[in-house]
């Protein structure tokens, strides 16, 4: 599939706010101690700030209702006569939440500022502050900690030679954190920081070894899409989708820890992305680009070539099943495809301990003293080395092995079930786990199964997604489109006009196919809320009775620390049963 160009023009929501039109509202406090559990607001100044000009400034003294200690006295200057005519908090919140409406908080250390003040507003019965904050202290430790001994305020103040210095009174260190967020900003633009939510993020981001490597990132927008790293020749690192394209990408260099994700970066040069209208495009489109480059970072839908499938091989005497590599035209039944060799081989051990079906290569007994194969001697298999079952026998065999498979696995799955429970009432419990996770192998194939089926069935199949709307031909993405724009093809070649839904059986999915088959199911049933029916051409229902799900038992807490620590929970004493529903009026 070629890559597909899309032109794009970022709007403010793509970027977030732009900073020039944000309202930053400076706080510092000076209080009685450090914890607001047990200590006062003495006084509060502000600043009130955008796009680079003051638009005014708040300043009180506040009576903290206790005494001042006399380091504090040293420290601020404030004395206990400075504040014993001062308003006392209650009065002072209104007019400073007033003040700060609509504004992101702006700090040095602001959590401590932001504590004390939702101290206080928890005493008066009023909730937390929801606006958001702005750390300058955090800002300083990843923009400047090459370049100052320390990122306290006066040493900032000092290097940077800000207008205001700071005094450990309230609106003084406002005024100089206002100037020191402004000299931020400048060197934060370096990095491709133009919006406020770039800007929370940077403490994290620029905590980054490739931190350098930021402004690649300029260009992507706040929407749907896939992106992809390429090296210095062009070649496709590692391909993937988000519904956030800037927040997504800009993550791996803060929140992402993966083992390898900083191996990516070092090779990384460039980052190309494609807007999507919705998740489902993302997804498929996220596949299908995995499946043309192969990105050696990618792990998920790499290795679609190698993809084993299940047969059994209708064309000979006595049909066996086999684990395969590739699907021919041979009239056989196939299964798949499947994980891997190890998944399809105990799915092929789930029906043979629920169907007698030939287990060994030999085509027939050669003579009467032959060996006979070792499932033929425990009677659990036909097979034609013992001469137990002739032709016309073991073919009634197969035929009701394929029902069962194509129509009523339920015939497969409840001998198994059945087992499962037996094995256990003999307290054989490692038997037991041993079939439950064939019957599970088993269940799981035929349920995928089911799933491929009721998309391809259903034909050509238009869903509404949002405001937006795409077209599935036989369970893969064809066209997709805006309510309020052109249609777009969006497969690899014109297809031209949908085939007909399918009658007869369907034949397995091709590997590639399968892939994309199981994300579109898996993402319409995940989001199935955001999801209409618009039209449909085939049949989009299964008449099929529901499989059964073979998954260990969940553990109690109690359970699970007894099995990590090897101690046995305690039991309730046996003479004080606890009661039963029935047993309360």
């Amino acid at each position: 599939m070629p890559e597909q160009e899309f032109a794009y023009q970022q709007s403010f929501e793509d970027l977030g706010a732009p900073l020039h039109e944000v309202t930053f509202v400076v706080i510092d406090l000076e209080t009685t101690g450090a914890s607001p559990a047990d200590c006062a607001i003495t006084e509060i100044g502000a600043v009130k700030l955008r796009g680079g000009e003051c638009l005014g400034t708040y300043q009180t003294l506040v009576d903290p209702g206790c005494a001042i200690p006399p380091e504090i006295t040293v420290l601020t200057g404030i004395t206990q006569a400075m504040v014993k005519r001062a308003p006392r908090i209650e009065a002072v919140m209104p007019s400073l939440l007033e003040f700060a409406d609509g504004a992101v908080i702006v700090g040095h250390n602001v959590r401590f500022d932001i504590s004390f003040l939702n101290a206080a507003l928890a005493q008066l019965g009023r909730p937390r502050l929801a606006a958001r904050s702005i750390d300058t202290l955090g800002l300083a430790r990843r923009l400047l900690r090459d370049e100052v001994p320390n990122c306290r305020l006066g040493t900032l103040a000092d290097r940077l030679r800000l207008s205001h210095r700071p005094s450990h009174r309230a609106l003084d260190d406002a005024l100089a954190t206002g100037d020191l967020l402004h000299s931020l900003l400048e060197r934060a633009a370096a990095l491709g920081v133009s919006g406020l939510e770039d800007l929370i993020a940077l403490p994290k981001l620029a905590g980054s070894p490739q931190a350098k490597k930021l402004h690649l990132t300029e260009g992507l927008p706040r929407g749907p899409g896939v992106y992809m790293f390429k090296d210095s020749r062009d070649e496709v690192l590692y391909v993937g989708k988000a519904s956030n394209l800037r927040s997504r990408v800009r993550s791996y260099f803060s929140t992402d820890e993966r083992r390898k994700v900083g191996q990516l970066l070092r090779e990384t040069h460039r980052i190309d992305h494609q807007v999507c209208r919705n998740g489902l495009e993302a997804a498929v489109l996220e596949l299908r680009l995995i499946h043309q480059h192969l990105p050696r970072f990618n792990r998920q839908g790499t290795r679609a070539g190698k993809y084993p499938y299940i047969k059994l091989t209708l064309n000979e005497r006595f049909p066996r099943l086999s684990v395969v590599r590739k699907v021919n035209d041979d009239e056989a039944l196939y299964l798949g495809p499947v994980a891997s060799t190890r998944a399809a081989k105990r799915v092929i051990e789930a029906i043979h301990s629920a169907a007698p079906v030939r287990r060994c290569t030999l085509a027939s007994r050669a003579s009467p003293n032959a060996n006979v194969c070792a499932p033929a001697q425990l009677g659990v298999s036909f097979c034609p080395c013992s001469g137990a079952a002739s032709e016309a026998e073991y073919a009634a065999v197969i035929e009701e092995l394929v029902a069962n498979l194509t129509s009523r696995p339920d015939r497969l799955l409840a001998p198994l079930a059945a087992r499962i429970e037996s094995l256990a009432a003999e307290q054989r419990y490692e038997e037991a786990a041993d079939v439950r996770d064939r019957a599970g192998a088993l269940a799981g194939l035929l349920r995928r199964h089911r799933r491929f089926d009721l998309l391809r069935r259903a034909g050509r199949l238009r869903l509404r997604i949002g405001n937006g709307w795409v077209e599935l031909v036989d369970g893969l993405l064809w066209r997709s489109g805006r309510a309020d724009g052109p249609d777009e093809l969006f497969a690899t070649d014109d297809p031209g006009a949908p085939p007909a839904p399918p009658t007869g059986p369907l034949p397995v999915p091709k590997r590639a196919e399968a892939d994309e088959l199981l994300t579109v199911v898996d993402w319409i049933e995940r989001n199935a809320d955001k999801v209409a029916i618009e039209e449909v051409e085939g049949v989009l229902a299964n008449p099929l009775p529901a499989l059964p799900v073979f998954k260990p038992k969940a553990k109690s807490p109690a359970r699970r620390t007894a099995a990590r620590t090897g101690v046995a929970p305690l039991r309730r004493p046996t003479s004080t049963p606890r009661p039963r529903m029935s047993q309360i009026a």
